[in-house]
């Protein structure tokens, strides 16, 4: 069995703790406070894979204009019980983006501020451990939207599915092999990763459709390289 090795610093708990002492907002604070506990093994936690289309990829310049919410568990998706919203950009739409996520202004001219979802948001996460492909993303950008909305912070640990596949194939002793022989690096992308793992093919740059994508991807991850049993905290960063 493949272990991760903890993220130490800085220390969740003490930050949450911390966090949720100051938070003001109860929607904030409930989230906060319902994470999982870091001992629950994999196999015993609720979770929901989440993914976002945005923009550009700036979280400071951009932003959300579609989210995909999938729970699951390691035994079970329920994509019944997903949700997806197209929300209204406070920037506007960008040409160039449109190309990208395919995502038009037509679709989004009568699509709600997240202001005003945002609570339905916040409820499907809380309880549940966060799974995203590139957490970076999906992180900033959340935390940037709750707090020109709402004027708190947002940051909790979320489970990466794309760290988990960089730690396999970009950071063993073969990996760097591979780089110092002129191989090109192995992709860690969400489609590429899917293939290691005989996922079917997606269309991809959907949120509905990558989160069900990312929830399907750490379910074979845990298969093939991690024990059930694993505690949710030596995988969540």
């Amino acid at each position: 069995m493949k272990r991760v090795r903890q993220h130490k610093t800085p220390s969740w708990s003490d930050y949450l703790t911390a966090r949720i002492a100051q938070c003001q907002h109860p929607r904030i604070a409930s989230l906060l406070s319902q994470l999982p506990d870091p001992a629950t093994p994999l196999a015993e936690t609720p979770m929901v894979a989440m993914d976002f289309e945005t923009t550009g990829l700036d979280a400071n310049h951009n932003d959300i204009i579609s989210i995909g919410l999938v729970p699951f568990s390691l035994d079970r998706i329920q994509p019944a019980a997903g949700n997806y919203w197209l929300l209204a950009p406070p920037s506007g739409l960008k040409r160039s983006s449109v190309t990208f996520h395919r995502i038009t202004h037509s679709e989004l001219e009568d699509a709600p501020d997240l202001a005003l979802v945002l609570d339905d948001i916040l409820n499907a996460l809380t309880g549940r451990l966060v799974v995203v492909h590139y957490r970076q993303l999906e992180r900033s950008f959340l935390h940037n939207a709750v707090r020109d909305r709402l004027g708190e912070q947002l940051l909790f640990p979320m489970l990466d599915t794309m760290s988990i596949e960089a730690h396999l194939h970009r950071q063993s002793w073969w990996a760097r092999l591979r780089r110092w022989s002129g191989r090109p690096a192995t992709s860690i992308r969400l489609h590429e990763s899917r293939q290691r793992y005989h996922l079917p093919p997606y269309t991809g740059h959907h949120a509905y459709v990558d989160a069900l994508a990312t929830a399907e991807l750490l379910q074979a991850q845990i298969r093939y390289h991690f024990s059930p049993e694993l505690p949710c905290g030596e995988l969540w960063r």
